[in-house]
């Protein structure tokens, strides 16, 4: 465990370049985990102490801007990891916590744990409507995204589905995306690049937040533990392209890992 209260420190700055993640411990009070859970049982069709509700595998529930989720959203903690990994002033503060997914205790399949990476800018056939994305993409600048975010509002341990992450995954995801240039690519993204990747289970106490490379392959997989999971796995918007050629080299981390992977 690391302490990330004044910042992170450089061996963790090096491991986001190098292998696409950093957890960071503690980087929203539990409290707060407990409070968004209990707003969000009011939404799910089932009772937290009845297991026998619990019907489905998972649940999706949408954007939940709430007190205890904005506060969650923007702890200093944070905001002083998002500076270092996104550059200071490069990212937007977020108003809310986007989509929460809820795995329940099931042996049925959930159906949605295919490995892939998060498109985040709509296509040229895109339609009107905010939740259709089909023809999203992502190109190489990751226009769209700064950051991946996982953030853990119940305890994740092994056997509780946390979200599987293909470490160094973003090298083999830049080094695909170069060709496309700004157009980028959508279902045409072939995430079969990373197999091979040595494979991290993102665990941890309530509270955790893991910050990952927008082009690291990540995938969900079922619940075999006693309590549903609760996570929030949120975009960070950025307020200014990133850039592969900056005049002055003043490269933020983002940015160095695929300069690393298009140049190794």
């Amino acid at each position: 465990m690391h302490d990330t209260t004044h910042g992170l420190s450089d061996e963790q700055i090096e491991q986001f370049i190098t292998e696409g993640y950093v957890r960071v411990d503690h980087a929203f009070p539990r409290r707060l985990a407990t409070q968004g859970r209990a707003r969000m049982w009011r939404d799910i069709n089932a009772e937290p102490r009845d297991p026998s509700t619990w019907t489905e595998p998972v649940v999706r529930l949408w954007v939940y801007w709430q007190k205890p989720f904005r506060e969650a959203a923007n702890t200093p903690i944070l905001h002083r990891a998002f500076d270092q990994l996104a550059g200071k002033g490069r990212w937007a503060r977020r108003g809310a916590l986007g989509t929460f997914v809820v795995r329940f205790p099931s042996a049925k399949d959930p159906g949605d744990t295919g490995w892939h990476v998060d498109a985040s800018f709509p296509g040229p056939n895109s339609g009107p409507s905010d939740d259709d994305f089909s023809d999203w993409r992502v190109n190489v600048t990751s226009r769209g995204r700064a950051l991946l975010m996982l953030f853990l509002f119940s305890d994740v341990s092994d056997d509780d589905a946390p979200t599987r992450i293909r470490a160094g995954s973003h090298h083999d995801i830049a080094r695909l995306l170069a060709p496309a240039g700004d157009e980028g690519l959508g279902f045409d993204l072939d995430v079969s690049v990373s197999e091979g990747r040595p494979e991290v289970a993102a665990t941890g106490p309530a509270g955790t937040v893991y910050l990952c490379h927008p082009f690291l392959v990540h995938a969900g997989q079922p619940h075999r533990g006693a309590t549903p999971r609760f996570l929030a796995q949120p975009g960070l918007e950025p307020t200014a392209p990133f850039s592969l050629d900056r005049s002055d080299g003043a490269y933020v981390p983002v940015e160095i890992a695929i300069r690393r992977a298009l140049h190794s």
